[in-house]
């Protein structure tokens, strides 16, 4: 009988939890960096306004990518968790854009209406829901994860970007003993203080591209 040698179960575990949580597996200098200018861009939101990043130079700006069917992303608002970190946010004046970069046809799929009834019946305030079906924005940053979330300092440069929380659960229980990264990093930020924890590793489902 022929032997075939198998993975360490390690490698097997490890391989299982990056698609479970479907994690950072890509090439190491894909995407933007921080420390760097953050990409520019221009999409349509769902009022068929073009918002431009470059608009909001002299503003702290936070990006999120977002998939109602995702149940990581489900997590954060079933729980109100997003929207009260989005209602902190914009309230201290930052740029909140929900960007939902899911291709027609595929889970979190949200036309102009689809994205504002989200809105409306989860309480959610982001400043602007950009529509990103082609995946233009997503793949300029390399979004990976539903949620997946960057900051941006005034000046226009990245200098967060990685998971909202650092427990990558779909438990809702979690998320009081979690470290919330975003709303620590822009603590930081307004304070003028180094980002502690600039890059981590984002977790749920893929983008749906």
């Amino acid at each position: 009988m022929r032997h075939v040698s198998l993975p360490p179960l390690s490698c097997l575990s490890a391989v299982f939890a990056c698609w479970l949580a479907v994690t950072a597996c890509t090439p190491a200098g894909a995407g933007p960096r921080v420390g760097e200018s953050a990409p520019l861009f221009t999409g349509t939101d769902t009022t068929g306004a073009k918002i431009s990043l470059a608009d909001f130079r002299g503003k702290i700006v936070v990006l999120e990518w977002t998939n109602d069917g995702c149940p990581f992303v489900r997590k954060h608002y079933g729980s109100g968790n997003m929207q009260a970190l989005q209602k902190e946010a914009t309230e201290s004046g930052v740029v909140w854009l929900s960007i939902i970069s899911s291709a027609r046809g595929k889970q979190g799929y949200a036309d102009a209406a689809r994205a504002d009834e989200l809105t409306r019946s989860r309480g959610a305030h982001p400043s602007h829901v950009l529509l990103d079906p082609s995946g233009t924005i997503g793949r300029l940053y390399g979004a990976k994860t539903t949620p997946h979330m960057f900051i941006i300092d005034p000046e226009g440069r990245l200098v967060y970007m990685g998971g909202i929380d650092d427990i990558p659960s779909t438990r809702v229980e979690d998320i009081p003993r979690a470290h919330n990264y975003v709303r620590a990093a822009l603590a930081e930020l307004r304070a003028g203080k180094p980002i502690s924890h600039p890059v981590t590793r984002p977790y749920g489902c893929s983008v749906k591209y």
